[in-house]
């Protein structure tokens, strides 16, 4: 498996909107891993172009209580309810 890279240099991501890092409208794939805040933790979602993201945890929030984008390591976005999946590619 190999990721995608994407880096954001840290005086610029607090000026880009958060919006940039979170996926929207995703299918649920695979079993389903947990809950957060009574939503279900799906281990895969796939994006309408096909690609698929694994769930790796819950994204951190910074003391406004907005995301913490910088925290993302390359090729991990977020998806609400606040849950972090990483990009699958394959190598």
């Amino acid at each position: 498996m190999t990721f995608v890279s994407l880096r954001v240099a840290p005086r610029l991501s607090r000026n880009i909107p958060t919006e940039y890092f979170v996926l929207a409208n995703l299918k649920n794939e695979g079993k389903v891993v947990g809950r957060l805040a009574d939503h279900p933790i799906s281990e895969i979602v796939v994006d309408d172009r096909g690609l698929r993201y694994r769930y790796v945890g819950v994204a951190t929030r910074g003391a406004g209580g907005r995301y913490d984008v910088e925290s993302l390591r390359p090729g991990e976005w977020i998806v609400q309810p606040g849950l972090v999946y990483a990009l699958e590619t394959k190598g």
